[in-house]
């Protein structure tokens, strides 16, 4: 039974993380697509883009999320967060709330089924699957929040470990003769391969500034968007850089110096941490076996040479 439920929810497990990743996946996409277009349109025709390609996902997003809606109404601040929270796992879409909501509600209503199924199919009695019931209707409203927790701290982890490196590009760029825009723009072409996370950041902030925006302003987007302490400290400072008049390459290659110590302090103290996190499997499953293969030849001959006598 525990083995057939155990398979059950893996299986739900799986289809709920490939659910949450493909239903919020596109609408990032189509949000980066809609403001290229807006860079490459005119102003009269700006009003003219609709979002005609996310509707059918939106629509039926919109009708899964309906009755969670009704059930636990969020509030202005917990949407408000929600949409922090999965724009710094890089969902930028403004639907993604609610995508994220009906793969709750989904997930909520599959992982009970599950437990039906599995206990229907062995020919037991609901009654005694109340508590799995209970466990799997927690697990599938809180196992979507995990989820994109793990992104966000994946992605977070992805854009701080790269930022050194397009600091260091963006100040050959920056000293080649290049504007702060043109270097971001570079950077974002150059890193596209390596640091995907930081090369979209800086295009969708170079594209804010082409499109009208105060470069202030496209600046203080980008560090919300990661919600990167490193970067949110990068875009302070060439804030003031621009609006002091200091030199932007002299203070970026300061700031890159100080980065790269950053990161080869977080790495010397990852490498310090890694005997204490392998002492507890160790100690669990690699201890047993040795003693067992040192101590058991001897405990055998112990046991028959008193078994002969």
């Amino acid at each position: 039974m525990l083995l057939i439920i155990t398979l059950s929810t893996f299986v739900c497990i799986t289809f709920g993380v490939m659910a949450l990743y493909w239903l919020v996946y596109r609408p990032q996409s189509a949000a980066t697509e809609r403001l290229k277009k807006m860079n490459e349109v005119s102003a009269a025709s700006i009003a003219s883009l609709t979002l005609v390609e996310e509707r059918p996902v939106v629509d039926v997003a919109e009708k899964i999320a309906a009755p969670l809606n009704r059930l636990l109404p969020p509030s202005a601040a917990e949407a408000k967060k929600l949409q922090k929270l999965l724009m710094h796992a890089g969902f930028r879409s403004h639907v993604a709330p609610v995508i994220y909501r009906a793969v709750q509600l989904t997930s909520m209503a599959l992982f009970p089924c599950a437990v039906a199924i599995t206990f229907a199919f062995l020919a037991w009695p609901l009654k005694s699957a109340l508590l799995w019931f209970l466990i799997a209707f927690i697990m599938g409203f809180f196992l979507p929040r995990f989820v994109l927790d793990q992104m966000i701290k994946g992605r977070m982890l992805r854009v701080r470990w790269g930022l050194a490196d397009a600091l260091d590009l963006m100040v050959v760029s920056i000293e080649a003769g290049l504007g702060l825009n043109a270097a971001m723009l570079r950077v974002s072409e150059e890193l596209k391969d390596v640091h995907k996370d930081i090369s979209e950041e800086f295009e969708l902030a170079n594209l804010e500034i082409k499109v009208g925006r105060e470069r202030d302003e496209a600046l203080r987007n980008l560090a919300e968007r990661t919600g990167v302490d490193d970067l949110k400290s990068l875009v302070a400072m060439l804030i003031q850089a621009d609006r002091f008049g200091t030199s932007i390459a002299r203070a970026v290659r300061v700031f890159s110096d100080s980065l790269r110590t950053k990161r080869r302090q977080r790495a010397e103290q990852a490498a310090q941490k890694a005997a204490v996190k392998l002492l507890f499997p160790l100690a669990c499953f690699l201890f047993p076996v040795l003693f067992i293969a040192i101590l058991g030849p001897a405990a055998l001959t112990l046991i028959d040479t008193l078994g002969n006598m």
